[in-house]
């Protein structure tokens, strides 16, 4: 930081095991890449390139190696591996991630029916090959998932191999765990945390009301997900109580 203030609350440093930011990738260009680096490298954690748009994004090999040059973590979306799944090119998957040299990948089910089980097996296999982010709820807003059935598949995918796992929100911040107004389920998020520990979620959070509510419920490091690049300064302000939404949450009275 620039300046030192007192009553500043203390931040995991990278690589953290909480306090994640996740950052949104849609189809940045490599100069958006490079800049986005240069500011915000320090407060990113893992880049998602979003849902399939690393199968159409031009230059990927030469953005990759932009985020890979600043040791930056990245996978591809979820959907792309349901994309592949559905198509019966699961291993034809695996050789994309091999090519590609990816250290991370998303095991989701939000856009296809997978029986669990089944999906905890993708999640098995991959993690032998590597570090794998696997995703919990759907995208469809009229399937709702009831409170004891999230920890339950949580608790199996972890079991399973995941590293986190991710509590499904997509971009817009209006499924799983938000109603389609983007308020947060609040129950559903309390019973949650009492069976699974925080630091093993991501919790998608890609509006700023979202961020504050998440921040003052665990903390300035919980595990954030689905940033947008531009909001990743901003985020980091709210964490630690330098915006009006926290600006007296870390302050000792």
């Amino acid at each position: 930081m620039n300046f030192e203030l007192n009553n500043i609350p203390t931040r995991t440093l990278k690589p953290r095991n909480n306090g994640i930011t996740m950052v949104m990738d849609k189809g940045m260009s490599t100069r958006q890449a490079q800049d986005f680096i240069e500011v915000a490298a320090p407060h990113t954690d893992v880049i998602k390139l979003g849902w399939a748009t690393s199968m159409v994004t031009p230059k990927l090999e030469e953005k990759l190696q932009i985020y890979r040059d600043a040791q930056m973590p990245f996978y591809f979306g979820g959907t792309l591996f349901e994309a592949f799944l559905i198509r019966n090119q699961f291993d034809a998957y695996r050789k994309v991630l091999d090519k590609y040299k990816m250290e991370y990948a998303e095991v989701s089910d939000g856009s296809i029916n997978l029986p669990h089980d089944e999906k905890c097996k993708y999640i098995d296999i991959l993690s032998k090959q590597v570090t794998v982010i696997s995703e919990v709820g759907s995208k469809d807003d009229k399937k709702i998932i009831a409170p004891y059935r999230w920890i339950e598949l949580i608790k199996a995918e972890l079991e399973a191999g995941s590293w986190k796992v991710i509590a499904e929100a997509r971009e817009s911040g209006n499924v799983g765990i938000y109603r389609e107004t983007g308020e947060v389920r609040q129950g559903l998020i309390d019973e949650i945390l009492t069976q699974i520990p925080q630091e093993s979620i991501i919790w998608e959070a890609p509006i700023k009301a979202q961020q504050v509510w998440f921040i003052k419920l665990i903390g300035c490091n919980v595990n954030l997900g689905n940033i947008p690049p531009q909001e990743v300064i901003p985020l980091e302000t709210i964490r630690l109580g330098l915006r009006g939404d926290t600006f007296d949450h870390f302050i000792s009275t």
